[in-house]
């Protein structure tokens, strides 16, 4: 055990009482000693929610507190959307919420009885005399914490304000269900979140963006007439009933991220070291986790330093895990506007799923009547999941939702697909995809990425890719296959990625051509700027790969626009940096692939759809961003897009992507319902569920995996077993049919022990 005898904390709200608690009781010798600027009733907010994790824990480590919490709680079942005068109930969530003054008050309580020193009205000393007198500091002092501030060189936080205005409020009632509703007012959207904390008592959060809420005049109004003016705007929910106040203020919500959490023997917790915005209700609940991890992590290891590093360890994932979640719910109510006429049920199950963290799968297991009911709004037939429903593109159908996202397999020669490619995209097209793709094609020898790349720029590839074109046909008649054309770019002439991924080729070079003369890393070969005559020929050179593919068979093309190829390097700002028609401003840069995009559908077949895969971030300064995409979108389905496969970044080396599950669906989201076209979603998804959510909820039209048919090619078939589906969405091979049901695994329904002896 860390020897950690003299203890100072810095904060009084529940992570920083709830640690002081906690260490206390491990070891009744330690003094600890909190300070708490405000007084010991001083509290902002009113409901707070725990989840039965949390309680757990609690429970474990703290009987008494746990005893005093559970008779205190209020706890329901359902959510209650509202919109446009539809009510939607779902049922089977399971929250428990007190008043946040009552919590404290226990915890007071229990700090009290243990003999820890509670200083109220009273600033935490200066943190580094507190560390110099004290065996350890723990700063949960906030999101606006002072201590963090104090060694900001050395935690390095990141503080991000969001788009939302929000004010804290309570209702002398109790909601009988946790309540979202909608108000669209002549200012524009704002919404409420209400739940019951107490038998007669509910917290009220009144949400909007910031330009409604400047528009409406919140910002002109004081407390009194701000919380007048909510009550009247959702008189409905609350009965006509007032709203009251603590001190309530319009705040924006700011996502605090720091880079590291302890100093020596200084550590952050709760909202100093991290905050998840409260539409996830996580604030209290991660502040109360870091306290029963620090303590855990302080009896398990021998000295303060490595207790303080195990502890972050230990949380940092799960807290990034809540972050994000936080982040894409956060991002969802800033963005509601986009989702206010999509009809009622999908609404709600869009809102119900808006963290990624509930699914389809999950909220079938809560409530199957409401999970049902959405089913038949969006046309599933009886006993079909979502991913299983057709898609139609102009002419071609697919029978499902799942897309063999293109994947260079760096196995050509010569640039001529050969028996690996067509193993490798004949097993996807049998395990039962709607869409397999093929990697990126190159339309010229000098357009290729690595020598392993294919091409379709002779006729001999050509008729190496008609092929796997008719053998896919032939064998998995219903499985559409497309080709995916592009050139390298700037990203060209590199060894194959397993040789070593964008890094130039060790002899054998050829030269690169791009928008600008930039190098996409240092020590990559520096591309010519092409010229006009340049522009032309490659345009040409796509046009002439676009004929081939169509005698070849290809039931779809896709027009590769992203990830830093040549194409994408017309894009983005970061590496176009001409000065003639063909850069500048976003409609100059979109001028060739536009270009290149008229002269590919002039020759496609017109009843074949094309598709345009962009990058809809760069994820690095300058560069293009979600709005950007959007507009990067629209121009291409005004150019006759049949839909928009949306990745991110690759763009340039030095980006900074923020990875997750599913994390580049939101970009795909925001275009497919601000251009009103159809989005493939890739990314990150590698679940079923995950392919069921994103549908129902409207977030995306199809969905492209990558890494998960590497490695299962029958995913596709899996997951209709899996779920107990057989229909028209998932044909087996006749040959594969005996193999449509899970094998079995070892005895799981063995008689189980009747007697339990003490040894």
């Amino acid at each position: 055990m860390a020897s950690t005898q003299q203890i100072a904390i810095a904060g009084g709200g529940p992570g920083g009482l709830y640690a002081a608690a906690l260490l206390k009781r491990l070891d009744p010798t330690r003094r600890v000693t909190l300070w708490e600027r405000n007084a010991p009733d001083d509290t902002f907010g009113f409901g707070i929610v725990l989840s039965d994790e949390t309680l757990g824990g609690i429970e474990h480590a703290d009987p008494v507190v746990y005893e005093a919490l559970r008779k205190e709680f209020v706890r329901w079942e359902d959510i209650d959307i509202v919109h446009r005068g539809n009510r939607h109930t779902s049922s089977g969530h399971g929250f428990a919420a007190l008043g946040r003054r009552r919590l404290l008050e226990i915890l007071h309580d229990r700090c009290r009885s243990l003999g820890v020193d509670l200083r109220f009205r009273a600033p935490a000393p200066d943190p580094a005399r507190l560390m110099e007198t004290h065996d350890l500091v723990i700063a949960a002092d906030g999101v606006h914490s002072t201590t963090r501030t104090a060694f900001q060189e050395v935690f390095r936080p990141r503080i991000t304000p969001h788009r939302c205005r929000y004010i804290w409020l309570a209702a002398d009632f109790a909601f009988d269900a946790f309540r979202f509703e909608i108000a669209e007012t002549e200012h524009g959207v704002m919404q409420l979140h209400g739940y019951p904390y107490s038998a007669d008592a509910s917290t009220v959060i009144v949400e909007m963006r910031e330009e409604v809420w400047r528009a409406a005049g919140f910002g002109e109004l004081d407390e009194t007439e701000s919380i007048e003016r909510c009550a009247k705007i959702f008189s409905e929910a609350l009965g006509g009933r007032p709203l009251r106040s603590n001190n309530s203020v319009w705040t924006t919500f700011r996502t605090v991220v720091n880079e590291r959490w302890s100093h020596e023997n200084l550590v952050l917790l709760g909202d100093a070291a991290h905050t998840a915005h409260f539409s996830i209700g996580s604030g209290t609940k991660l502040a109360v986790e870091d306290a029963l991890a620090l303590a855990a992590c302080l009896r398990e290891h021998p000295t303060v330093p490595e207790a303080l590093t195990a502890y972050e360890a230990e949380r940092r994932p799960v807290v990034a895990s809540t972050q994000r979640a936080a982040r894409a719910s956060l991002e969802w109510f800033e963005n509601l506007g986009l989702y206010l006429d999509q009809p009622p049920l999908r609404f709600a199950f869009n809102l119900l799923t808006r963290s990624r963290r509930v699914t389809h799968d999950n909220l079938r297991l809560r409530d199957a009547r409401f999970t049902e009911s959405v089913e038949r709004e969006f046309g599933c037939p009886p006993g079909t999941p979502p991913m299983f429903t057709p898609f139609r593109l102009r002419d071609l159908t697919l029978r499902n939702r799942v897309v063999v996202s293109p994947m260079d397999m760096y196995s050509a020669v010569d640039g001529v697909p050969g028996d690996f490619h067509l193993v490798h995209l004949g097993a996807r097209a049998l395990g039962g995809a709607g869409l397999v793709m093929t990697e990126m094609v190159c339309v010229s020898e000098q357009g290729r990425i690595t020598p392993g790349c294919a091409g379709l720029y002779t006729g001999r590839q050509a008729e190496a890719w008609r092929r796997i074109v008719d053998f896919v046909h032939t064998r998995s008649p219903g499985t559409a296959i497309g080709v995916q054309l592009g050139h390298s770019g700037r990203k060209g002439s590199t060894k194959l990625m397993w040789e070593g991924m964008d890094e130039p080729l060790d002899h054998g070079n050829w030269p690169l051509v791009a928008a600008s003369p930039l190098p996409y890393k240092p020590g990559s070969q520096t591309p010519r700027e092409l010229t006009r005559a340049q522009l032309t020929d490659i345009r040409e050179q796509f046009t002439a790969a676009a004929q081939r593919a169509a005698r070849a068979g290809f039931d779809l093309l896709e027009l590769h626009c992203a990830h830093g190829y040549l194409l994408s390097g017309f894009l983005s700002p970061l590496t176009n940096r001409r000065t003639d028609a063909y850069g500048g401003s976003l409609q100059k840069r979109l001028r060739f692939p536009l270009e290149v995009f008229d002269a590919v559908r002039a020759v496609w077949p017109e009843d074949r759809p094309m598709t345009v895969r962009i990058s809809a971030t760069d994820w690095a300064e300058g560069g293009n961003t979600a709005d950007d995409a959007v507009e990067i979108a629209r121009a291409f389905a005004e150019h006759g897009a049949d839909a928009i496969d949306v990745s991110t970044g690759q763009v340039v080396a030095d980006e900074q992507p923020e990875f997750g599950r599913s994390y580049q669906t939101p970009f795909a989201d925001r275009i497919r319902h601000r251009v009103g076209i159809p989005v493939i979603a890739v990314g990150a998804i590698s679940s079923w569920d995950d392919v069921n959510s994103l549908i129902l909820a409207g977030r995306a039209d199809l969905c492209a995996l990558a890494r998960p048919h590497l490695y299962d090619p029958h995913w596709t078939l899996h997951a209709a077993a899996e779920q107990g589906y057989q229909g028209p969405g998932a044909v087996w091979p006749a040959p594969y049919r005996a193999g449509s049901r899970r094998p079995q695994t070892g005895r799981t329904d063995a008689p189980k022990p009747r007697l339990t002896l003490d040894v």
